[in-house]
């Protein structure tokens, strides 16, 4: 065999293209003779070895796309024979890099080039930085070829001590791209072919992690699927076992939402509506969340009674009967009522029940302030009409998915309060109370009222949807009852889809029933005691409601009842008092203290807040019902130069505008009515409206300021049994003002016996209670000069007044 060339040995040699792949030096290579290509670089490098001694030579060239590399491999062959498939074939081996230079002539039909080898030795010894890379190499390697299984090769590769061999050892590795090898084969140093090889095998090794990792990931999914798969199958097939050897049928019914569609009594577009989602859970698999929605949604939808009807009670007698057995007074409603029975009585006898789609449904607004049975009036309607009756609080509601449900596509998502009170009731026709609508609020959630508009609106609520069920819901047969304390709070477009019906309170006779006959049976029981152990004169209630209590309601009443009861209980327990025992009214102060609310009548004349000038006792209405407005003027020291108007008792603009007007008034036309009105040139004029913690405001204190500040210049008192209500205007007329009834039950409760009301307000009389009429000497007046007529006392003589000043 002829010596190796050394580097500087000039090569001619027959070139051997390689189409698409990369030989390196020390690499053993089969490669088929039947490529014209291989076979003639063969021949030819037998034929030139015949003239000199060693092996036959070849340059291993790589031909990529077309173009021949730079630089090629010196390789000899070792042996011609047979490859493993029978064809012809040449095994040759790759001993070191050579530069191709230009063509030349040769034997044969190969292609013969000239080349110079090329030097590959590394530094000796190897620096530090190469060793750390050689074991790193060796390391990666190492792992590699463990997890292919090729142990064999694991101790050859270790075995390497040359960086260029083992460089180019990298070449069997099957995941080299083409580039990569071709990187490795034009990179004649050692080091910087190692390294690259190094950063290859990293390279891929990295890969190869993350995609182990994540066919690690989907093999454990389809597992877990597969195994809950076979055990459903195998819950099935025990489930069917146990059917058969019990006799059941085949399928459950819970289970069976088709057969339970299908049997249900549903309108026909909710029926296809539920058949499409049917459709949808069958098509979805166990795991998808889509069908616990789906389930859920179609649970809801069948436990809805969208046929069940309660019948009504027609009779309208027995009706009206257990109205007034179960609430005294509150004529307004139970007329209503009576009333909505009787039409619903004659459309059912002359076949009338739906016209248009609509059944014939009521909405009721029930206004009125605290206590005076708007909420326990719904549970007695439904009652009187046998029906079903459900409650829906909605004070301090704010969002308006809480009316119109949620979307189902929510986690969580709940139907509205309607529907889940339709639910409740068990009957598409119930009396729904909407308590407390006037506390509902709005914010970034949506306005709730809002959403309550096509609730309560007749004609559209028989088509009704709620963003849960997304179906069309029939409530135009249901009652709508609800119930507020002001009026003002309720939204206008709201409040006009209500028929109005307003509860001012209850008088002092109502109120005596009402303890009687409701209140003190309750708390009997609640403390124990027998009914015939404790009774209560009428004297005694008359006197709680009239002096202990001052509302337009009975809960404080109630509320004193039981604290009476709790004392009388206490002082038996402690055989302070023996039973049965009778209250009578001269034993209230002994057992739960002085009254608290003593009227001006009853006081000693010199007490009375309007025993001096310049007080004067109107009227007005709060979110609890009527009360007595006291308003108290004075004129401040001319030395003091305070000149001008000045308000207090927290007062509103418009309040304080009528104040205004009030004082322009008589500077106008205080001569006519002999007052010194030189005093209010010079001198300052407070009015002051006690109670100054409580704001107040509106018109209808202009005539009592008025006559305040008439009453001061004049000297002349206030009428005690006198109180009054009205707007007054810059020429004296007095206009018309809101909510006379209430005002005129709060005069009774306290004890005056005249009233002073507007004329236009008249007609507002009828609603009064006769027996509060009976007790007050009602004037209707036009002008503000009545009005100081009828509420000033005489003057005592014809002395020039003293007019009070302010300290």
């Amino acid at each position: 065999m002829a010596a190796e060339s050394t580097p500087s040995t000039p090569l001619t040699l027959p070139v051997l293209p390689l189409d698409d792949e990369v030989v390196l030096p020390g690499m053993v290579v089969p490669l088929d003779l039947n490529d014209n290509d291989v076979r003639a670089a063969v021949e030819a490098a037998q034929a030139a070895a015949r003239s000199e001694p060693g092996k036959p030579r070849v340059l291993l060239v790589p031909r990529i796309d077309g173009a021949y590399a730079g630089t090629g491999v010196l390789g000899t062959v070792e042996q011609v024979g047979r490859l493993a498939d029978g064809d012809p074939g040449a095994l040759i081996r790759g001993r070191g890099r050579v530069k191709i230079g230009a063509g030349t002539t040769g034997p044969g039909a190969a292609l013969w080039v000239e080349g110079t080898r090329i030097d590959e030795s590394a530094p000796d010894p190897l620096p530090g930085h190469v060793t750390e890379l050689v074991k790193e190499y060796k390391a990666l390697a190492t792992a590699w070829l463990r997890k292919r299984g090729a142990w064999q090769v694991v101790d050859r590769v270790q075995a390497i001590e040359d960086v260029s061999a083992l460089a180019d050892n990298s070449g069997y590795s099957p995941f080299l791209t083409t580039a990569q090898k071709v990187e490795l084969l034009e990179t004649a140093d050692p080091v910087a072919r190692l390294k690259a090889a190094t950063r290859q095998l990293r390279d891929h090794l990295a890969e190869q992690d993350v995609a182990e990792t994540i066919a690690k990931d989907v093999q454990e999914g389809v597992d877990k699927q597969q195994r809950e798969f076979l055990l459903r199958r195998q819950l099935d097939a025990v489930r069917k076992e146990l059917r058969d050897l019990n006799g059941e049928e085949q399928g459950e019914e819970s289970d069976d939402y088709r057969a339970r569609v299908e049997a249900a009594d549903l309108p026909e577009k909710v029926r296809e509506a539920a058949l499409k989602e049917v459709d949808k859970l069958e098509r979805s698999s166990d795991q998808s969340p889509e069908g616990s929605w789906i389930r859920t949604w179609l649970d809801t939808v069948l436990e809805l009674p969208w046929s069940e009807r309660t019948e009504d009670v027609y009779d309208i007698r027995g009706a009206k009967a257990i109205l007034d057995a179960e609430h005294a007074g509150l004529d307004d409603v139970k007329e209503r009522i009576t009333e909505y029975l009787a039409v619903r009585k004659r459309r059912s006898d002359r076949g009338l029940g739906v016209v248009g789609g609509r059944r014939g449904g009521a909405v009721l607004a029930l206004v009125g302030p605290p206590g005076v049975g708007k909420t326990s009036l719904g549970e007695s309607v439904a009652h009187a009409m046998g029906r079903k009756f459900v409650r829906v609080a909605l004070g301090g509601v704010r969002d308006e998915a809480e009316i119109r449900g949620h979307r189902r596509t929510y986690v969580g998502a709940l139907p509205g309060r309607i529907v889940r009170a339709i639910k409740e009731a068990g009957a598409m026709n119930p009396v729904v109370l909407l308590d407390e609508i006037d506390k509902v609020g709005s914010d970034f959630r949506g306005d709730p009222a809002a959403a309550l508009l096509e609730v309560l609106d007749p004609a559209q609520n028989h088509t009704f949807r709620d963003h849960y069920l997304e179906v069309e819901l029939d409530l135009s047969d249901v009652v709508f009852l609800a119930t507020a304390n002001v009026l003002d709070a309720i939204p206008e477009a709201l409040l006009d889809r209500m028929e109005l019906v307003r509860l001012d309170g209850y008088t002092e006779d109502e109120k005596v029933v009402i303890a009687r006959d409701h209140l003190l049976p309750r708390q009997l029981e609640r403390a124990g005691l027998a009914k015939d152990e404790v009774t209560l004169d009428e004297s005694a209630l008359r006197k709680l409601a009239g002096e202990y209590t001052r509302e337009a309601g009975v809960r404080t009443l109630e509320r004193s009842i039981a604290r009476l009861l709790r004392k009388i209980a206490a002082q038996h327990e402690l055989a302070e008092r023996e039973l049965p025992f009778t209250v009578r009214e001269e034993h209230l102060r002994d057992l739960i203290g002085r009254p608290h609310h003593v009227p001006e009548s009853a006081q000693d004349p010199a007490e009375r807040r309007t025993a001096v000038p310049g007080v004067a006792t109107g009227l007005a209405v709060t979110g609890a019902g009527g009360d007595v407005l006291f308003v108290e003027a004075s004129l401040a020291d001319p030395e003091t130069g305070a000149a001008g108007l000045t308000l207090t008792g927290q007062l509103g603009d418009v309040m304080k505008e009528s104040a205004q007007i009030a004082l322009s008034f008589l500077r106008s036309h205080g001569a006519e009515l002999e007052l010194p009105v030189a005093d209010l040139k010079d001198r300052g004029v407070h009015i002051h409206f006690p109670a100054g913690a409580v704001p107040k405001d509106g018109p209808s204190a202009g005539v009592t300021m008025t006559t305040a500040l008439a009453s001061l210049l004049s000297g002349r008192p206030v009428r005690t049994d006198v109180a009054m209500t009205g707007e007054v205007s810059l020429t004296g007329r007095v206009l018309p003002i809101g909510g006379v009834k209430q005002k005129l039950l709060a005069a009774h409760r306290a004890g005056v016996t005249t009233v002073v009301i507007p004329k236009r307000n008249e007609a507002d009389l009828d609603d009064v209670p006769a027996e509060v009429l009976d007790k007050l000497d009602v004037h209707a007046v036009t002008d503000v000069r009545q009005v100081l007529e009828l509420a000033l006392s005489p003057a005592t003589n014809g002395a020039a007044p003293e007019v009070p000043v302010a300290a």
